[in-house]
């Protein structure tokens, strides 16, 4: 029967962050506790005048091999493990001059931190911790007797319990504490195994172990009876992830993955090129456009589709001005996701309360490696990260005609929103700006006659009488498997077409085409989102 209430006499203290480390170790002195540690947590504790007893002197053994073995040693790990009130356990303990540790304090080395500051194969390897998680999972397993504590954030709830519990621990942090406890070193050897796993260059290792910290806890998921949390693993990506937010509301679970889905997007556009910006809903792009200005680019990426922008996610691939913020703030809108912000353009924004601004740092290289997941019921699906980009494709001209060099570069920009859009996908584009956008239908066809909708309404509400679909390209995440869906492209004014390729009736549609007039090229890459 476990006990709940277990008197701390004795701690053992190693941490590679040491942020409050010699306040709590001095509150821990004070309430009588002795104190044991290793390396640069003794120097540190020393140094603040605390009176620290070295492992070394617990183990009778010296820190060797770089620190690789100093805590690895059965006086520290039985004082670990011991299972109090087992007589054999406590026999061993006299036998082998053991004493017990009540309490363990360790953080691990910085594996994840080394990681995302691009550090060479051997010093992220220097930086996988082997003591400090087999002694956590140690305290951890032995958790009716020994807390464990692998966050500084918890070092407030231990002294506080040490207080209410006149020096003692009770069960129920002591298990919480483990939980979290397990669930780090967890965390910790995902991150290592997945790193490995890209190293090596295996998409399907026999085993795939996933971790994240919580970043924040969501008043709930997808709808109000789901419960959610937004947490952070795995290399470092500019985004939501890494973003700060300047004002407005908390972020919802649909905020956070409808405004990842536009930051990506436009991370399709590099800022040294051009400005651009993209406006997502429900996870699908609803307007894009490049432009001279991010003001620009904005206002037509607005004209596609300003119904669905309405109440929408706004991303930007440079720094959020004053002139674009004006703009974007004369609708509602739900996010706004940039690089940085103005502090004019700030200001502006802050007008609206509840409005978002989330600056991120940077923007992430759509060329860069990564793993998406996604759960089914009793697992998980893992790919690489779709990273291919249109600019490094070899681009086929299949039709007799070739497309000019304007229309060349809106079938690329079609196809770089396209990558973005749901299954099955299809993007009339014209000077570098979405003119029509068709998402997620079960037929390509229904997919196009959608998008030539948007473009002839878009048109309408700018009370143009002609489509904006007249003059574009279009693009299609995947092949035509028939004829249909490109004749209703060419029929809702399109001259050029971007497509994978590779249907088995590939002649027939180049044959539509040819007929049609229309330029067409294969990329030979399929953009499938599901």
């Amino acid at each position: 029967m476990p006990m709940d209430r277990r008197p701390v006499r004795r701690a053992l203290l190693s941490v590679s962050d040491k942020s409050g480390l010699v306040e709590f170790a001095r509150a821990l002195s004070a309430r009588g506790v002795e104190l044991i540690s290793t390396g640069g947590t003794r120097k540190a504790l020393t140094a603040a005048g605390l009176s620290v007893k070295d492992v070394a002197d617990v183990t009778q053994f010296p820190e060797m091999m770089d620190g690789r073995v100093k805590t690895l040693h059965p006086t520290i790990h039985g004082g670990l493990l011991a299972v109090r009130e087992n007589p054999e356990h406590e026999a061993a303990m006299l036998a082998h001059d053991i004493a017990p540790i009540d309490l363990l304090v360790v953080n691990l080395y910085p594996f994840e931190a080394t990681l995302e500051s691009g550090a060479a194969f051997e010093t992220c390897v220097e930086n996988i911790d082997v003591g400090g998680p087999a002694m956590i999972r140690g305290a951890a397993k032995n958790h009716d007797s020994v807390a464990v504590l692998v966050d500084p954030s918890d070092y407030a709830a231990l002294l506080g319990e040490l207080d209410a519990q006149n020096g003692a621990t009770t069960l129920t942090l002591r298990r919480r504490l483990a939980q979290k406890a397990f669930a780090r070193t967890a965390a910790y050897d995902a991150a290592i195994s997945n790193w490995l796993a890209q190293e090596i260059g295996d998409p399907a290792p026999p085993w795939r172990a996933l971790g994240g910290r919580l970043a924040q806890e969501m008043r709930y998921g997808e709808n109000p009876h789901q419960g959610a949390g937004f947490y952070l693993g795995g290399p470092k990506r500019f985004g939501v992830s890494t973003a700060r937010q300047l004002q407005g509301k908390q972020l919802s679970y649909n905020n956070v993955n409808d405004t990842d889905a536009a930051f990506e997007s436009v991370a399709e556009f590099n800022p040294a090129r051009t400005a651009a910006v993209v406006i997502v809903k429900h996870a699908n792009p609803c307007g894009a456009a490049e432009g001279a200005s991010l003001e620009e680019a904005y206002l037509r990426a607005l004209r596609c589709d300003p119904v669905s922008a309405f109440g929408g996610i706004v991303a930007l691939n440079r720094r959020l001005d004053a002139a674009a913020a004006k703009k974007i703030v004369e609708i509602f809108t739900e996010v706004i996701i940039a690089p940085e912000a103005d502090e004019e353009a700030v200001a502006i924004v802050a007008a609206k309360k509840n409005l978002r601004l989330l600056v991120t740092g940077g923007v992430p290289d759509p060329r860069a490696p990564g793993l998406a997941l996604r759960a089914v019921a009793g697992g998980f699906l893992a790919q690489n990260r779709d990273n291919a980009v249109v600019d490094d494709m070899k681009l086929a001209v299949v039709t007799t005609r070739a497309p000019s060099e304007a229309e060349l570069a809106d079938l690329k920009f079609a196809f770089r929103i396209a990558k973005h859009v749901k299954s099955n996908a299809i993007v009339y584009a014209k000077d570098g700006a979405t003119v029509g956008v068709g998402a997620g239908q079960m037929s390509r066809v229904d997919s196009s006659r959608i998008a030539a909708q948007k473009a002839a309404e878009a048109a309408a509400t700018a009370g143009l009488i002609e489509s904006l679909a007249k003059g574009s390209v279009v693009a299609s995440d995947a092949f035509f498997p028939f004829p249909d869906g490109l004749l209703a492209a060419a029929a809702a004014g399109a001259t050029a077409v971007i497509q994978p390729g590779g249907s088995m009736n590939d002649a027939a549609v180049i044959a539509a085409a040819n007929e049609a007039g229309l330029a067409m090229v294969f990329t030979g890459t399929r953009h499938f989102r599901h």
